[in-house]
């Protein structure tokens, strides 16, 4: 195995350690976002993936604790022996526990696209048949501007995206169509 994990090993883990189906669902979001990130950027499409898809494996066990929230993921996924570049993303997406900033291409792309899932998601709920093919992307990016509309999706975090070079209407829309891409496995 090149990561030290695959994805089918990803998806049972991500079983034994989520409950919440939309916790399951934002990941699954997360690692359709990160692929079509890593496609557009010329990056490892598996790694960026995978990175999408463990990213919150502790989030119910920490109770969305952010001075905790990636430590236990760290440490499963290190006993695993996963590919210590997954690892790092996964554990810099939350600054908050820790004292490292977020530097690398893929650090950003996680912390960006990982958040704008929930934008997106929300976004999709108002429309009265709750389905992601009714977004369309300027609906996006006009909530992007709305800071009382999905209030937790920080959007300074999915700026983030600028700084690997995608403007934010254009991750936006990538996002968007990435998420459009399995929402039947997302039921949106």
């Amino acid at each position: 195995m090149k990561y030290g994990i695959d994805r089918t090993q990803a998806l049972e883990l991500l079983h034994k350690y989520l409950i919440q189906p939309n916790m399951i669902k934002h990941c699954l979001a997360s690692e359709a976002v990160m692929r079509a990130l890593a496609r557009h950027l010329n990056e490892d499409e598996e790694l960026w993936g995978l990175a999408g898809l463990l990213h919150d494996l502790d989030a119910e066990a920490t109770a969305d604790d952010l001075r905790v929230h990636t430590h236990q993921t760290v440490k499963i996924l290190a006993e695993i022996g996963v590919d210590p570049q997954i690892i790092d993303a996964i554990h810099m997406h939350n600054e908050e526990a820790h004292d490292q900033k977020r530097s690398s291409r893929l650090h950003h792309a996680l912390a960006a696209g990982e958040t704008i899932t929930g934008l997106i998601t929300a976004t999709a709920l108002v429309y009265p048949d709750k389905k992601l093919a009714s977004v369309k992307p300027k609906s996006v990016r006009k909530r992007i501007k709305e800071r009382q509309f999905a209030a937790g999706a920080n959007r300074a975090i999915i700026k983030e995206c600028e700084l690997i070079d995608i403007p934010l209407p254009d991750f936006c829309d990538l996002c968007l169509e990435a998420m459009q891409g399995i929402a039947d496995d997302l039921g949106l």
